[in-house]
């Protein structure tokens, strides 16, 4: 359990240098960032493969097809945050909230520690980062359209395109994203 905390706090201090150290964030440079992220990464995955701890509750059938409803969401805001659509006019955090989406999904079908400390830490990382951000900067100018349908319906493709993608991975993992 403990690379698996430790993994989830190294990705909440390496995001949240850039507003609360930025001199140390300036000195590690991007490269320093984008390895320490790395480095989370694969310490919560492997952290995640070999922690150990109770079950409150296992996946079912809806409570996976909720998750999968809810992933397909956040994919599409994460689209909706690099393609500017309309719906980013009324989100100032569309890829954080996509990112809070996502990880709440998956505590639904997973209840598990091993899993709350993951997703849980993931989904207070996304919460807090926006309201660090939210603090930092507290003026927000939505994005000015127009917004053509073409931005809209490609984001739309492009997140049901990537759902498919990461369901197959799952699936080759061996983490069956459907059914029960």
């Amino acid at each position: 359990m403990f690379i698996l905390i430790l993994g989830v706090a190294l990705w909440w201090a390496a995001h949240l240098l850039k507003r609360l150290a930025p001199g140390l964030r300036d000195r590690l440079g991007r490269g320093g960032v984008a390895g320490a992220l790395a480095v989370s990464v694969v310490l919560m995955v492997i952290g995640y493969r070999m922690a150990d701890g109770p079950y409150w509750w296992g996946a079912t059938a809806a409570l996976k097809g909720v998750n999968n409803l809810l992933v397909l969401l956040a994919f599409y805001l994460f689209a909706v945050a690099g393609m500017k659509t309309r719906l980013a006019r009324h989100l100032r955090h569309p890829q954080l909230t996509g990112f809070a989406l996502w990880a709440f999904a998956h505590l639904l079908p997973n209840g598990d520690l091993p899993s709350f400390v993951l997703f849980g830490g993931l989904l207070l990382w996304a919460l807090a980062e926006m309201a660090v951000i939210n603090r930092a900067e507290p003026g927000w100018t939505p994005p000015a359209g127009p917004f053509p349908v073409r931005k809209e319906a490609m984001a739309a493709v492009g997140a049901v395109v990537l759902f498919g993608v990461v369901a197959l991975i799952h699936a080759w993992l061996g983490y069956n994203p459907f059914g029960g």
